[in-house]
């Protein structure tokens, strides 16, 4: 046999990017949803009128309501975990903006990243069948060019990544990620969107 031509070999993962996951205790996302859910009442009554395959945004200063004071400590404590388990230092953590989207049937969010933050997340007030998944997709600009047939999917060849959520989810990460919220198929989906 002749001998290999290979001395060693080895695999390196370079600027792995993870998204974190928290599901909150249920009193503690009732308590949150509910906060939310009249907030955004007061802010648009006609909210509940919205038709299928519509959607609306509020303003992005959702953090400086005392009414949301409890969503904005779990989003920051959040934060603060995050930046400890990536060994980043907090000291000057600050939330930048947070605001709400509500998207009916047939609605969708379309794809796009948070660039000018380190952090960014988002929390779901009401989900439902078809409308409890939020797509992360390959930020490098290569990925899509040149894409050789899969075998099987694998964290190192997946060009998105779907992760289920719920009511009182909440979920952060590195805004170099793109994500997609998919048409809602069932109901209306809200969700608030943070960064830091």
């Amino acid at each position: 046999m002749a001998p290999s031509k290979i001395e060693e070999s080895d695999v390196f993962a370079l600027f792995a990017t993870s998204v974190f996951k928290v599901q909150l205790a249920p009193a503690v996302s009732e308590s949150i949803n509910c906060a939310v859910r009249a907030s955004l009442e007061e802010m648009n009554p006609r909210l509940g009128e919205l038709a299928p395959g519509e959607r609306w945004q509020s303003d992005h200063q959702l953090h400086a309501l005392e009414a949301l004071a409890e969503l904005t400590s779990c989003i920051l404590r959040s934060a603060r975990t995050v930046l400890e388990f990536l060994k980043v230092g907090d000291a000057e953590i600050e939330l930048t903006g947070c605001w709400a989207n509500v998207t009916t049937r047939g609605a969708s969010h379309a794809q796009h990243s948070h660039p000018n933050n380190y952090l960014s997340g988002v929390y779901y007030v009401q989900t439902g069948p078809g409308a409890d998944t939020l797509n992360f997709h390959d930020p490098r600009p290569q990925a899509g060019v040149v894409r050789p047939p899969v075998k099987e999917l694998t964290g190192q060849n997946a060009d998105q990544v779907v992760v289920n959520v719920a009511n009182g989810t909440l979920l952060c990460f590195l805004p170099i990620c793109r994500t997609l919220c998919l048409r809602a198929k069932a109901m209306s989906r809200g969700s608030a969107s943070a960064s830091t």
